[in-house]
């Protein structure tokens, strides 16, 4: 079997931008999704340094990919039964829970989004990653070409107020890490329906290690942000909660 390094190199040829992550689908990079790379070399190095089970590819611009997170529980399978003759053909993978992870070019504008489209129905876009079940011997269902973005799954156009990241210094103490680390965890596997709760809990934690100057707030930012939105939240609804959390502790 291919070791995940092999995979995420097969990934970047492909042309998206990988990162390590765990076998909780948490980043093991300091900075989340913000570190995935098409460079073989940087690639290289990250495994190297850092590790890590799973390939992780960050959807959005920056890999041209949009995938529809098809989940086995809430009827997200009854939902793409009834209406996947609407859905052209594109490369399709089996997840480690029995959904559908389905391949699209990018469509600008598109973002991440949980249930909007139906129950059970995700939306990993700008902001969001997905873990590339193939490289854990799960199945490719169709490897036709990445299909474009449906346009009737086009979300109706909203105000959106999109979160700004500064540069994220220095790496924070080994310590401090491990504790991020946790946090990031509590986040990647909350159930549905408490995870803005728990992220809301984590980074208020995180605020803590902040205001005792051993934590950049940037870097908790991203990394939360990531773990978040791989959960299933929206990328602005988890930039909001954590602002929110920041702000309140800061105050």
């Amino acid at each position: 079997m291919k070791k995940p390094l092999n995979h995420a190199l097969e990934c970047a040829a492909r042309g998206w931008a990988v990162f390590p992550a765990n076998h909780d689908k948490s980043p093991r990079t300091p900075n989340g999704h913000k570190a995935a790379s098409t460079d073989p070399k940087r690639i290289g190095a990250m495994w190297g340094q850092y590790g890590g089970l799973l390939v992780a590819i960050r959807t959005g611009e920056l890999s041209n990919l949009a995938v529809l997170d098809i989940d086995r529980q809430h009827n997200g399978l009854e939902w793409w039964q009834t209406n996947r003759h609407q859905l052209p053909a594109t490369r399709t993978h089996r997840t480690r829970s029995g959904g559908l992870h389905l391949y699209f070019r990018h469509q600008p504008g598109l973002r991440c989004s949980t249930s909007r489209i139906a129950p059970g129905i995700d939306v990993k876009a700008e902001g969001g990653a997905v873990i590339y079940w193939p490289a854990t011997g799960l199945p490719v269902l169709s490897d036709a070409p990445s299909a474009d973005w449906p346009q009737w799954l086009m979300p109706t156009p909203k105000p959106t107020i999109a979160p700004s990241y500064e540069s994220c210094g220095a790496r924070p103490a080994a310590h401090i890490e491990a504790q991020l680390a946790g946090l990031v965890r509590a986040v990647a596997n909350a159930p549905q329906g408490q995870r803005n709760a728990v992220l809301f809990w984590a980074a208020s934690r995180a605020a803590e290690v902040i205001a005792q100057g051993q934590l950049s707030k940037p870097h908790a930012e991203a990394v939360l942000i990531t773990a978040a939105t791989m959960a299933g939240l929206e990328n602005t609804e988890a930039a909001r909660t954590i602002a929110s959390a920041l702000t309140r502790r800061a105050a």
